[in-house]
């Protein structure tokens, strides 16, 4: 394993953010692993930093090596700053969801585009002395969800687009009373962790669109058994699989920069409205890879 200093990071184009297994692709090379510390501190796990088909990329375990850290513990502000620093510019996510619709079935793929969020989490770097306020009226990459969405069903796969992906803090599931108003509102599935990874990638300027993988439907619907560990691993491992497939088909099309119909890379733009001279130098150098850009090197 390496442990890089921070200016001779390894520099990747696709950042892969789900479970430990999907570095394990047929066609991937993985040539290392790397710890990143981040001023945000240590992100979930090391990165598996490869290649597949020319496109550098790097794969982050959300919930580290194990399973070891529930959705509320995980460190996302550092799993994304840290990406940052890879020099990351699209993330692709894998979640396992909850369905809330009856037509959305166990082991269908969803490329949500909307988030409802009712955790109470870190989701923003900015503070400590700087305010900025990026739009998240459409809170993930229309390009990349669209790529993911078109090679779901070039592979056949019974995919759902522009679906409403509502975040719980978890980590107990829902209670059925909680199941029926989530449906009421109009939200489609239901996870533990995206709605937070989407936040803090706008704000760094980073694509982001989610697999949300179904598992199971929650427990709103009655005459299904109650959503359980057993059920949710059974499906995962077969969900798997069409992540994989996923994966293998959009990623090679990532091997260049960022394509001028996604403005993710300039989210920021116009949104810091602190003073520059008014920031703390600390807090400059702390966000030094989301900062740099807009007040310059030397200021950071």
């Amino acid at each position: 394993m390496t442990e890089n200093a921070t200016d001779k990071l390894p520099q990747v184009a696709v950042g892969i953010l789900g479970g430990t297994g999907l570095y394990k692709i047929e066609g991937i090379e993985v040539v290392d692993e790397v710890k990143v510390a981040t001023p945000f501190g240590e992100p979930s796990d090391s990165f598996f930093v490869g290649e597949y088909n020319g496109t550098k990329i790097a794969f982050l375990s959300r919930h580290g090596r194990g399973h070891r850290l529930l959705p509320h513990e995980i460190n996302y502000q550092a799993n994304i700053y840290a990406f940052k620093m890879l020099g990351v510019g699209r993330i692709i996510s894998i979640n396992s969801v909850g369905s809330l619709k009856e037509e959305i079935r166990p082991r269908d793929v969803v490329i949500p585009d909307q988030f409802f969020d009712r955790t109470q989490r870190k989701n923003s770097f900015f503070g400590l002395g700087v305010a900025a306020h990026v739009s998240l009226a459409e809170p993930v990459c229309a390009t990349l969800a669209g790529s993911l969405y078109r090679a779901g069903k070039k592979l056949g796969l019974r995919i759902h687009p522009k679906k409403t992906y509502i975040c719980i803090e978890g980590p107990a599931f829902s209670t059925r009373a909680e199941s029926h108003v989530y449906r009421s509102w109009g939200c489609d599935v239901i996870g533990m962790t995206s709605a937070t990874e989407a936040k803090l990638c706008r704000e760094a300027e980073i694509c982001y669109a989610s697999i949300s993988l179904i598992t199971d439907y929650d427990v709103w619907r009655e005459s299904e058994e109650s959503v359980s560990v057993e059920m949710i691993l059974e499906n995962v491992a077969e969900n798997s699989k069409n992540a994989k497939a996923l994966l293998q088909e959009v990623i090679p099309q990532f091997a260049g920069a960022a394509e001028e119909a996604c403005s993710c890379s300039e989210a920021l733009r116009g949104c810091i409205v602190t003073d520059s001279d008014l920031i703390p130098q600390q807090t400059k150098e702390k966000l030094r890879h989301i900062l740099e850009k807009y007040l310059g090197q030397q200021e950071c």
